[in-house]
């Protein structure tokens, strides 16, 4: 055991669950001290991933997607993985517009606003076997 403390949850992959995940985070984020600003931050982020997870990865067949999130000091690691399609060009995803549902209302900005409101993102993914998204964060600073 290497971290401090952790959490691990199954969720369906649907969109409606990426709420039940940011509040999962925040609450076990909260134990950090964070300031409101990082709360949100990490509510933020989790919800993007687990939206993506159930929009892209699985499209509307259905699946799960497995949150987990780690304390070790003052940084927060939350873990978003999913079982579905993979991801093919990684760099190309992460591009800022770029959305594999054209013909839905998606803005194409998931893993831009992720890395945006966290310190770190890392994206493994292997192509018909899934995708798992780390995001870190240091908790307990000061609002600037």
């Amino acid at each position: 055991m290497d971290w401090d403390s952790c959490v691990k949850i199954e969720l369906e992959a649907k969109e409606e669950n990426a709420a039940l995940a940011r509040v999962i985070a925040a609450a076990f984020a909260a134990r950090m001290n964070p300031t409101l600003n990082e709360t949100e931050d990490v509510k933020v982020a989790v919800s993007e991933a687990v939206t993506n997870a159930a929009v892209h990865a699985y499209g509307r067949e259905g699946g799960i997607i497995v949150l987990e999130a780690y304390l070790k000091g003052n940084t927060l690691t939350v873990v978003v993985r999913d079982f579905g399609r993979g991801i093919e060009d990684i760099e190309k995803a992460k591009e800022p517009l770029f959305t594999t549902s054209p013909n839905e209302e998606r803005s194409g900005l998931g893993f831009t606003v992720m890395e945006s409101f966290m310190d770190s993102l890392h994206i493994k993914s292997c192509p018909g076997k899934g995708t798992t998204v780390v995001m870190t964060k240091e908790m307990g600073k000061k609002d600037e």
